[in-house]
């Protein structure tokens, strides 16, 4: 059967049933190049302007799209992952995307042979698929994690290193994948995105890049092993710094929740300690005008932290006391009050002269 070309739709039109009966079969592998370039245009004019919930209206296409995925020239290459990035910004369509079997081909597109363009859309549509713990270990089963490690070399473009750190850090959430993030040799890598970076590289793009990386560190961190990796690799100074009061507030978010898990090492304990000045940082970042995440992540440094005797000592002499008495009060977040509160413990349970000053605070504790 010949089948007609498909107009480029109008911006903005619905696709009538009929309409994307005949685009879906126009993709297919028994049409015509003609009209599979036809198809494309059409899809592109329908999603360049629509909106994430419109886009669930055309996934009709995403099976012969990801049937189409790595094969034609490089630009129709681009075009198909491209269409992809965006219908997978849909999670009704991510859904579709991966039964249609789009992984296995995906991770084929971060192969280092393929255009850097191909490869940055690739990882955009893994990055979206691994939001959902139901497609992480399918994505790392397909063998997508040695090639995103890749794509954090120091010599990969920004917009590459970006989405694949993102991948990565989707992908880093589950227990397995820690594993074996931390073999094919991310973390060096990592924890040397958590620097300032080339000298030509855009401030913005910098912290972007840090931000992303400490999420991830954080997330290894939580397996015992990677933990003293990670210290090993040098990125506990790195981390410190971030906690700045310069920095962007999502990056003490971060590098605080990174030092947090990393302090459940013991060595890891006095590493940290004996950086530059960490303990007031965090202190600090509990204060009032901190978001409640970034209270919760650095309250829960300092209780891994208090489990040293000698960081008990420093955090009271860094004037956390008080700090941490106004987070048990009303209004607080319960993850910051809770951490707060087990600090409290920690520190009253060590020191008479803690208890004094836990009680001149206004809060009681057990000895």
């Amino acid at each position: 059967m010949i089948i007609d070309d498909t107009p480029a739709q109008p911006r903005g039109e619905p696709l009538s049933r009929r309409d994307l009966k005949n685009l879906v079969r126009n993709l297919g592998a028994a049409s015509r190049p003609s009209q599979r370039n036809s198809a494309r245009a059409t899809i592109k004019s329908l999603y360049i302007d629509a909106g994430t919930d419109s886009l669930a209206s055309i996934a009709g296409v995403i099976p012969p799209l990801v049937q189409l995925l790595g094969s034609g020239s490089a630009a129709q290459v681009q075009a198909d992952a491209s269409a992809l990035t965006k219908l997978a910004q849909n999670i009704d369509n991510q859904v579709v995307i991966s039964a249609a079997g789009a992984i296995p081909r995906l991770v084929q597109l971060l192969n280092p042979v393929t255009p850097a363009e191909v490869r940055y859309h690739a990882a955009v549509v893994l990055s979206n698929l691994a939001v959902n713990a139901d497609y992480q270990l399918a994505i790392a089963t397909a063998g997508a994690i040695p090639p995103l490690v890749l794509l954090l070399s120091p010599s990969s473009h920004i917009d590459l290193q970006y989405n694949a750190v993102c991948a990565l850090g989707s992908l880093a959430e589950n227990s397995d994948n820690q594993v074996t993030i931390a073999a094919d040799g991310a973390i060096p890598l990592l924890v040397q995105m958590l620097g300032p970076g080339p000298p030509d590289r855009a401030a913005k793009n910098v912290q972007i890049v840090q931000q992303h990386a400490a999420c991830v560190l954080g997330c290894l961190a939580l397996n015992a092993d990677n933990q003293v990796t990670i210290a090993a690799a040098g990125a506990i100074p790195p981390l410190v710094l971030l906690l700045s009061p310069s920095s962007h507030i999502d990056l003490q978010c971060n590098a605080a929740g990174a030092l947090a898990n990393l302090a459940q090492n013991d060595d890891n304990q006095v590493i940290i300690a004996a950086a530059a000045g960490p303990i007031p940082l965090l202190v600090q970042l509990l204060g009032p005008d901190s978001l409640a995440v970034v209270q919760c992540n650095a309250a829960g440094a300092l209780v891994n932290l208090a489990q040293n005797d000698d960081n008990q000592v420093t955090i009271a002499a860094a004037g956390a006391i008080p700090t941490l008495v106004r987070l048990l009060g009303p209004g607080s977040d319960t993850c910051a009050s809770l951490n707060a509160a087990r600090t409290l413990e920690l520190l009253g349970q060590s020191s008479a002269e803690h208890r004094a000053s836990i009680a001149a605070a206004g809060a009681r504790c057990q000895r």
